[in-house]
């Protein structure tokens, strides 16, 4: 398998869910992993699981200092950034509407999911730049392209990646960088995250209901997605919205 041999490439959040599922299909079609976290164990288990050609950093995506050091290390180590999954994310109380939503926790969830993604392109594009272009992949959600009112904050930190992803892309193919930028957007996933919103087998009845094509996704169907997007199969995509939803955009 070698789909991305000879990659290195970057997953952030990747101690469970998707980024977990990523950082595997990833290194087990030639890519070398550094998977990060700041759940350690989570992390480390991950690297456990790949067996080889991945290695784990602690990291916050939400503190600028990470970045730094994520990214000059792994320029120091493997001399190369050729692939960057923009994973990390949280959820937040469910439900939280906006009327009840405070502005801490606000800001803590948009300080993740928005400003840990600014920051991993603004240190990761002039690394893949460097490295001779390569593919950034921006972890979405369906929530950009709907209304959330039961999860308002995630809801529109996932709209600002959608804005973001493109502002990126576009930038970055002005400039002739030779770097890509995309973002996926999963529907339904049973992730640790998903099991949280949807934590009662009635819950999970009633909304497996909604998705027309009858069942829930898998962290492994949004990493094949990923896939695809960090390999060189992709290389005419940039700026553009991979939706893995089971139908659900459409209805």
């Amino acid at each position: 398998m070698s789909r991305v041999a000879d990659k290195v490439v970057l997953v952030t959040g990747a101690g469970s869910g998707i980024g977990r599922a990523s950082a595997k299909l990833l290194a087990s079609e030639g890519a070398t992993v550094i998977v990060t976290d700041v759940n350690r164990a989570g992390g480390l288990e991950t690297v456990q699981q790949i067996g080889g050609n991945a290695r784990f950093e602690e990291q916050d995506t939400a503190k600028e200092a990470d970045w730094k050091r994520i990214i000059d290390d792994i320029m120091a180590r493997e001399g190369r950034l050729n692939g960057l999954v923009n994973n990390a994310g949280i959820a937040g109380p469910f439900p939280s509407s906006f009327e009840g939503e405070s502005l801490d926790q606000w800001r803590r969830i948009l300080s993740i999911n928005v400003e840990g993604v600014f920051l991993g392109c603004k240190y990761g594009v002039p690394a893949l730049r460097a490295s001779g272009g390569g593919s950034i992949v921006n972890m979405s959600s369906l929530a950009a392209f709907l209304g959330t009112p039961d999860l308002s904050a995630y809801g529109a930190s996932k709209g600002a990646v959608r804005q973001f992803t493109k502002t990126v892309a576009m930038d970055c193919a002005r400039k002739g960088y030779k770097v890509r930028c995309n973002s996926v957007h999963p529907g339904i996933i049973m992730t640790p995250m998903g099991e949280h919103i949807l934590p009662s087998e009635k819950a999970r009845e009633r909304t497996r209901q909604r998705v027309p094509i009858g069942h829930f996704g898998t962290p492994e169907d949004i990493a094949y997605g990923v896939l695809y997007l960090i390999s060189d199969e992709s290389r005419f995509m940039t700026g553009a919205e991979l939706v893995i939803d089971g139908g659900m955009n459409s209805i």
